[in-house]
C-alpha cells in the first residue's frame, strides 16, 4: 500500500482524505446530481464504488429498501470477481471468511441399485490453474457491505440513499443534466413524497423487473425452460458424505446442485422440482420449503437430510433473457447520439443460478461502466467512450447466456438422457475457464487495439483480462504478483517488459522511457495535470529480464520512478525484475525485443505495442484522452492530506 507521501499518516492508511463532492457531502438526496445509480445490488454498488474514486463527480445511489441487504440470494464468487475485489482492496478479507471450492463431486444412480446414488467423479475445480485466486462461496450481503465500506473510505464518500424508489425518467436533451428521474421516498420523514432529480446520467441496476429498463423502452427477450427449482439455505444434520463439498447430484428422482456455504455449517441446495406446465407455471411458486426438503431427501437416497433451520428459501423457473442494447440509444441513432441512460446486471440479462454467473457478470458490467463515466465526467475522455459499454457487455453476456443454457439443461437432464455417463463432469472440466470469468474477450474498439503486435507478448491476449504473474520488486527484493499492484482508481496501467540489456545500458527500453517522459506527443506529457503526480494518469511499470540483484535501481529510467505528493518524492516500487523459477518473460511468451502492454482501468489488456516504436503509445491514447489536462483535475497535488490519495487503496 502506497502512503506517507503527503506527510506522515498515523491512522488507518486505507482511509483516503475526502475531496471534491466528498467534502461535507450533504446527507439529504439533492435535486441535481451527475450520476444517479438506481439499485444497490452488485452492479450498482461496484459502479458507485468505482465512481467514488472520482470525487469531482457527484454520485447518488438509491434503493427502495429501507436499509442494507441482510440476506443475499447470490453466493458464488468466481475467480475473476476475486481478482476484481483485489483491486478494490477487500479480496483477502473475503477469502479468509469464505468457503473455498477446490473440487466438485458428481453423484449418479448406482448401476447395481439405481434407486440409490453413488459418487462417480471428484475433479479439481481449477485443474489447469487458470487463476491464482480461489473460487469462493460467500453471502452477497458481505460483498455489498465491502463495496459500501470502500465507498466511505474513498475521496467521494458516497453512501447509499435507502428508502427511495425509482418511478420513471425522461431524457429531455436539454441543459447539462438532461435526464429527469422521478422518485418516491418509501421510508423516513419524507415517506410518500414524490420528487424529480435532474442528472447527467442514470444507471439502472434495479434488477430483472427494472423500472429504468422499462422507462427507456428496452425489453428482456428470451426463453423460459419451463423447469422449476427450489433453492434453500439451511442448517441440517446429514449422513451424506459430501455435505461440505460442491456436488452435482443426479438421481431417478431429479437433480440437486449442492453448495456448502461459509462458516462451516450452512449449505445451499438447488433442488429439481421438475417440468412445469406452461399453462399453470405460477402454481409451482407455492411449493413449500417442507416440500423442497422432501424432494431433496428422495434425490439423496440412501442418505438423508434433517433440516434444523432455514435461513432462506425460494422457488424459481430457469429463464435466459437479454436486451438488445444496454443503453437508451435508439437503433437508428447508434453511432450518432451519445447514451444518457444505462442498464446493468439483471436489468439487462437474466440466466439460471446453476453456473453462478448472476452476481459475477453483473459486477463486471458495473466495473466496465464506472471508470468510463468517471473519465467522461472529469473531462479526460470524450463522451463517445460511453458507447463502448453496450457494445462490449452485450456481446459478452450473450455468450455467457449460451453457456448457461447448455449447463442448466444438462443439470436438469436425467442421467440416461445424456450422451454418455460422464458427459456432465466432462463438460464441467472442459469449460472451467468460462464460468470462472476468464473467457471474456473484448473486440477492437477505441479502447481495445488490434492484434497485429500480439506475438510480442502472446501470453497477454488483447481484449482479455491481464493475467498476473509473479515478479521481484527491485527496491527491496520482495516477490509479489505484478497484477495485484493495480488498484481500482480509474488509472491506466502500462507494463513495459524490457529488451535484453540491463538497467543503465543503452537500450530500446531507455529510448522508449525518455520519449514517454519528455516528448510533447507523449500522453503522460499531454494529459498529466499541472502540479499533479507524474503517475496521475498513466501508472508505468517496468520488468527487467535480469534477477533483481543485477538491476541498479538508480540507473533505471526516471519514467519508472515517478515523483509524487507535495514533497515530490520518488516512488521506487514500479521497477521489477524476473523472478527466478517463475520467469514472466517465458511464462507469458515475451520475446527478446520486449513489449509494451497497456491495461485498461478495469484490468483488460487494451493493447500490445512494440518497444521500438514509442509513438505507438501516443497514437493509441489519442482518441481516448482527447482533451488536454487541466489544473485541479483528480490526481493533482495541491496540499498534504491526512490519508492516502485516490490511487492508494490496495
Amino acid at each position: 500500500m502506497h502512503f506517507h507521501h503527503h506527510g506522515y499518516v498515523s491512522g488507518d492508511p486505507g482511509v483516503q482524505a475526502p475531496a471534491g463532492h466528498g467534502i461535507d457531502r450533504p446527507r439529504e438526496l439533492p435535486d441535481e446530481t451527475d450520476v444517479l445509480v438506481v439499485g444497490t445490488g452488485p452492479a450498482g454498488m461496484i459502479t458507485a464504488a468505482q465512481l467514488s474514486q472520482f470525487p469531482e463527480v457527484d454520485v447518488r445511489i438509491i434503493d427502495k429498501r429501507p436499509h442494507r441487504l441482510e440476506i443475499g440470494q447470490a453466493d458464488g464468487i468466481q475467480a475473476r470477481s476475486v481478482e476484481t475485489f483485489q483491486a478494490f482492496g477487500f479480496a483477502n478479507r473475503l477469502i479468509d471468511e469464505a468457503y473455498h471450492i477446490t473440487e466438485m463431486s458428481f453423484w449418479k444412480p448406482d448401476p447395481e441399485r439405481p434407486q440409490e446414488i453413488v459418487r462417480t467423479a471428484r475433479p479439481a475445480d481449477d485443474p489447469r490453474g487458470i487463476s491464482e485466486f480461489p473460487h469462493l462461496i460467500v453471502n452477497q450481503a458481505r460483498v455489498l457491505d465491502s463495496f459500501a465500506e470502500f465507498m466511505l473510505r474513498s475521496p467521494g464518500r458516497i453512501e447509499p440513499d435507502y428508502g427511495v424508489e425509482f418511478l420513471t425518467l425522461e431524457v429531455t436533451g436539454e441543459g447539462e443534466r438532461p435526464v429527469l428521474a422521478t422518485v418516491r421516498h418509501t421510508a423516513g420523514p419524507r415517506e410518500g413524497e414524490v420528487r424529480t432529480i435532474r442528472a447527467r446520467y442514470v444507471v439502472g441496476s434495479d434488477g430483472a423487473r427494472s423500472g429504468v429498463r422499462a422507462a427507456i423502452g428496452r425489453r428482456l427477450e428470451g426463453d423460459q425452460a419451463n423447469h422449476a427449482w427450489g433453492v434453500m439455505d439451511v442448517l441440517a444434520e446429514s449422513d451424506f458424505p459430501d455435505i461440505r463439498r460442491k456436488c452435482a447430484i443426479q438421481s431417478e428422482h431429479g437433480s440437486i446442485l449442492h453448495i456448502p456455504r461459509e462458516g462451516g455449517h450452512l449449505f445451499r441446495m438447488y433442488v429439481d422440482l421438475g417440468v412445469v406446465d406452461p399453462a399453470a407455471h405460477h402454481a409451482v411458486r407455492q411449493t413449500t420449503v417442507e416440500q423442497i426438503v422432501e424432494r431433496a431427501n428422495a434425490i439423496l437416497h440412501p442418505y438423508s437430510l434433517d433440516v434444523r433451520s432455514v435461513a432462506w428459501h425460494s422457488v424459481y423457473e430457469v429463464g435466459h433473457r437479454l436486451t438488445d442494447r444496454f443503453d437508451d440509444v435508439p437503433a437508428d441513432r447508434v453511432g450518432e447520439r451519445e447514451p444518457r441512460v444505462f442498464i446493468t446486471g439483471d436489468a439487462c440479462h437474466t440466466h439460471s443460478a446453476k453456473a453462478g454467473q448472476g452476481m459475477n457478470v453483473s459486477m463486471q458490467d458495473g466495473f466496465n461502466l464506472g471508470w468510463k463515466l468517471g473519465h467522461v465526467l472529469t473531462g479526460l475522455s470524450p463522451a463517445a467512450l460511453l458507447r463502448t459499454y453496450s457494445e462490449e457487455r452485450q456481446v459478452i453476456t450473450r455468450n455467457l447466456i449460451d453457456f448457461d443454457r447448455e449447463w442448466s439443461t444438462m443439470m436438469a437432464a436425467r442421467p440416461e438422457d445424456l450422451k454418455s455417463p460422464e458427459e456432465l463432469e466432462e463438460f464441467y472440466v472442459k469449460t472451467a475457464e468460462f464460468p470462472a470469468g476468464f473467457m471474456t474477450e473484448y473486440r477492437p474498439s477505441m479502447i481495445t487495439a488490434g492484434t497485429e503486435h500480439q506475438d510480442l507478448a502472446a501470453g497477454f491476449p488483447v481484449g482479455k483480462r491481464f493475467r498476473s504473474a509473479r515478479v521481484t520488486r527491485v527496491c527491496d527484493g520482495f516477490p509479489l504478483h505484478l497484477g495485484h499492484q493495480a488498484t481500482a482508481d480509474g488509472r491506466w496501467r502500462v507494463y513495459v517488459f524490457a529488451d535484453a540489456p540491463a538497467a543503465g545500458e543503452p537500450s530500446t527500453l531507455a529510448d522508449w522511457a525518455e520519449w514517454v517522459r519528455a516528448d510533447p506527443a507523449s500522453p503522460r506529457v499531454l494529459h498529466t495535470p499541472d502540479g499533479g503526480d507524474d503517475d496521475a494518469l498513466l501508472d508505468l511499470s517496468v520488468v527487467y529480464r535480469q534477477p533483481h540483484v543485477d538491476v541498479e535501481l538508480m540507473r533505471t529510467p526516471r519514467a519508472f520512478r515517478p515523483q509524487v505528493g507535495p514533497f515530490r518524492l520518488s516512488y521506487l516500487e514500479r521497477v521489477y525484475a524476473a523472478l527466478p523459477g517463475e520467469d514472466v518473460f517465458e511464462d507469458r511468451r515475451i520475446g527478446r525485443a520486449g513489449a509494451v502492454v497497456v491495461v485498461r482501468p478495469d484490468q483488460y489488456v487494451a493493447a500490445v505495442l512494440p518497444l521500438d516504436e514509442p509513438a505507438a503509445l501516443g497514437r493509441f491514447f489519442e482518441p481516448i484522452l482527447a482533451r488536454p489536462a487541466r489544473p485541479g483535475r483528480r490526481g493533482a497535488t495541491t496540499a498534504p492530506r491526512s490519508g492516502t490519495t485516490a490511487r492508494d487503496v490496495s
